[in-house]
């Protein structure tokens, strides 16, 4: 069940989704994108047993203030018993997981549906 969305700031927008929450980072994510994300993120992740999507489909550029959001809010979240999915197919944000090593700590999945482990019936599949 997919609830409607808040635009919390035009970086951000958030919504409900199979009882996730999913927080979709939008256009350039800088230091003040970040400044402006972050109490939306803490509020979120701050909930106890928060269930989280980290959604990276709409961004366009991405630094380590980005980075530093994705493992700030995993952390908020696993301290207080929820759990954080990440959705990323960006090829220089994946690769900058990957080097960071946060790809390990927060597996990027393709797609939403992956991220939670819904499977799709076979030939339904896109974006491979």
């Amino acid at each position: 069940m997919r609830q409607e969305s808040a635009s919390p700031t035009r970086h951000l927008r958030v919504r409900r989704h199979q009882g996730h929450t999913v927080l979709e980072f939008r256009g350039e994510i800088d230091i003040a994108s970040a400044a402006e994300i972050a109490p939306h993120l803490d509020r979120e992740t701050g909930r106890p047993g928060a269930r989280i999507v980290l959604d990276l489909g709409g961004i366009e550029f991405f630094d380590c203030s980005g980075l530093r959001l994705l493992y700030r809010a995993r952390s908020q979240a696993l301290d207080r018993g929820g759990q954080v999915h990440l959705v990323c197919t960006h090829p220089l944000t994946l690769r900058m997981l990957r080097i960071t090593g946060l790809a390990r700590l927060l597996p990027p999945r393709p797609t939403l549906e992956e991220a939670l482990g819904v499977s799709r019936p076979a030939g339904r599949r896109t974006g491979r």
